[in-house]
């Protein structure tokens, strides 16, 4: 029996009444804001580099990029499946649990993260050959990564805790600590590259300097929560709830995972057929890491709009209020189509403009990295849709449709595209890897929504 409190008399009660509209946008501006943030920690990174070192620079970055990725997949399984899990929680009444699964997931959060940094030191060298490290390029992504590894523990609990935060009601504080950790990064980069000469290893420092005040803001919410209570039995792994959360975050995992075999395969493909080509292998190297950075805080503001309905969606689909929760993702989905729509626009008609601020490269280095932008991002609009509804289906309790959307586009579609018209067209053939696989993901997408919804509309026909 069910002794805890029902959801209308929670704190978060207002999710299951107020305005759908002014909800989302209450809490999507924030989560959008933070993760723009939170990619532009890379980007900034680039931008610098690219001025004060240049492409090989950029380079090396985009070699050590896919491990930092894997922090974050890492963080986002055990943060957005804690999150989830707390607004499906909450929706049902059921606080206990909610307390216990935030916990968890602080400890779990820790102990990877601690785990993943001694293997990045470990296997730094085998690391950076997986990711396709070039001669070139060599030395700069060594004095990159042996640095931004003790950033990792800070940088993946801040990501982990910022979905937990946003479920509990306080967007505004998870957008904080990631921006005051980002004005940090962007003060420090130029002064540590252009005043103090360090270079890679400048920008790196800059970097850790804002993940670290990042986390201690972070971890001072958890405090004074909104709508759960943290004990010493909250922090009592329990297998059933790490299951759960460990379900309802895959698609998370997956989605960022799925970023680092694309890169992976991408930048040993760049290797191989690379020297092949009139652009050798140093240059699409280079726009490539470019564009990946550029495309993550487009897909920034995608996955932003939809995590930030994440607690309206999982709230009122735990109460079962079926009718507002597909309001939500009604909004969810016309924002995006807004941001894809001004995104193309951006990269198919001013890829220069975009390419010049990571520094004035030869003729040969502009034309490639126009071509990317122009043909990799030219379908991003159904990269930003099919984004968001694997999303949604994680925020609804559907971790199996929220997974095979996520690893669809990204390995079962994109992968093997890379590795066959790489092998046929070389660096330029690859490129069209990526459009042909938003194609393929959006018509899935709309498969595995319309059956969700008919079970949605089934439910309330039996008056459940």
């Amino acid at each position: 029996m069910n002794t805890e409190a029902p959801a209308s008399e929670q704190k978060n009660a207002y999710l299951g009444t107020e305005n759908v509209g002014r909800l989302l946008l209450k809490f999507s501006v924030p989560c959008v804001t933070s993760m723009l943030v939170s990619a532009l920690y890379n980007i900034v990174d680039q931008i610098f580099i690219g001025q004060g070192v240049g492409y090989l620079g950029n380079a090396a970055t985009t070699v050590v990029y896919p491990f930092t990725v894997i922090a974050l997949a890492l963080a986002l399984l055990i943060g957005d499946g804690s999150a989830a899990l707390l607004s499906l929680s909450l929706g049902r009444g059921e606080r206990k649990t909610g307390s216990r699964c935030i916990g968890n997931g602080i400890v779990l959060t820790v102990a990877v993260s601690l785990v993943l940094t001694v293997l990045g030191f470990v296997f730094e060298d085998a690391i950076l050959t997986l990711f396709g490290v070039t001669e070139g390029c060599y030395q700069y992504a060594r004095d990159y990564m042996t640095i931004i590894l003790f950033g990792i523990p800070f940088y993946v609990f801040t990501s982990s805790a910022n979905g937990q935060i946003r479920a509990d009601g306080a967007p505004k504080y998870a957008m904080i600590s990631t921006a005051v950790g980002a004005v940090i990064n962007l003060i420090g980069d130029p002064l540590a590259i252009f005043v103090f000469n360090q270079g890679v290893r400048g920008a790196a420092i800059a970097t850790i300097a804002g993940q670290i005040i990042s986390a201690i803001i972070s971890a001072l919410y958890f405090r004074r929560p909104c709508s759960f209570t943290l004990d010493q039995s909250s922090f009592r792994l329990n297998g059933h709830i790490v299951r759960q959360i460990c379900q309802l975050g895959i698609s998370s995992f997956i989605i960022q995972v799925a970023i680092v075999i694309i890169m992976t395969v991408a930048n040993n493909s760049i290797g191989r057929y690379g020297p092949l080509s009139e652009y050798g292998a140093d240059i699409p190297l280079s726009a490539i890491g470019i564009v990946m950075k550029v495309f993550a805080i487009a897909i920034s503001f995608a996955v932003g709009i939809a995590v930030g309905g994440q607690p309206i969606v999982g709230f009122n689909y735990g109460a079962r209020r079926h009718g507002r929760v597909r309001k939500t993702f009604k909004y969810i989905i016309l924002s995006n189509i807004v941001v894809g729509l001004i995104a193309t626009a951006l990269f198919e008609l001013c890829p220069q403009a975009i390419v010049s601020l990571f520094g004035n490269e030869s003729a040969l280095y502009n034309e490639y990295a126009c071509m990317c932008f122009r043909i990799f991002l030219c379908a991003i609009i159904f990269t930003c849709l099919s984004k968001a509804c694997s999303i949604f289906l994680q925020s609804i309790g559907r971790p199996v449709g929220s997974t095979i959307l996520a690893v669809a586009r990204d390995v079962v579609f994109f992968v093997p595209g890379v590795l066959l018209l790489s092998a046929s067209a070389g660096v330029t053939g690859m490129l069209w890897a990526a459009p042909i696989s938003d194609v393929l993901s959006i018509l899935l997408a709309v498969l595995l929504i319309a059956l969700e919804f008919r079970s949605m509309r089934r439910l309330e026909a039996a008056g459940r």
